[in-house]
């Protein structure tokens, strides 16, 4: 009987290498500094709108909607419109330091500003966190197999609803 080792248990292969909770960024303004200079690296200008999106986003420390920042910037500023809000979350979002939480339409900070990369998320009904599952092994088995169908992905959107350990508590 030919044993079969689970991909996504940490007794598999170690050559893989994936990412741990301590590149995690906790507090918003360490997030942002993180963006600041990763963006500075790649040449990309960050600029006080975008900086103030990124800013609102971290705070929020759970999923935000696009209108709720669109609220947020006009007390602060009053005449804060649409497309402003979108066009700054469309550059955060290409340059992978935000991910967009297709299932709720909602945008949390990313783990890893620093890096490009795909990660599911596992998100609470209940309370509406979300947890990114910082492993890119995910990734990569949905990668290799959809090469083994012949499928060639242009992106991966994995979301896991359910119920987090904090309000399964409760």
């Amino acid at each position: 009987m030919v044993s079969e080792v689970n991909p996504l248990s940490h007794t598999a292969d170690k050559s893989h290498e994936h990412h741990q909770h301590h590149h995690h960024h906790d507090d918003a303004q360490g997030f942002v500094r993180a963006v600041e200079h990763a963006s500075e690296q790649r040449g990309l200008r960050l600029t006080p709108l975008r900086k103030e999106v990124l800013e609102l986003v971290a705070a929020a420390g759970k999923p935000v909607k696009a209108y709720d920042l669109l609220d947020q910037l006009r007390e602060r500023h009053g005449n804060a419109a649409p497309p402003t809000v979108y066009r700054a979350l469309d550059f955060l979002l290409e340059h992978g330091f935000i991910h967009k939480l297709e299932s709720i339409n909602a945008f949390v900070s990313c783990h890893h500003p620093a890096e490009a990369h795909q990660v599911p998320f596992l998100i609470c009904d209940n309370c509406s966190s979300a947890q990114e599952v910082c492993d890119e092994r995910v990734a990569e088995l949905i990668e290799a197999q959809a090469k083994a169908f012949g499928f060639r992905p242009q992106a991966q959107t994995l979301e896991v609803h359910g119920v987090c350990k904090n309000c399964r508590k409760s």
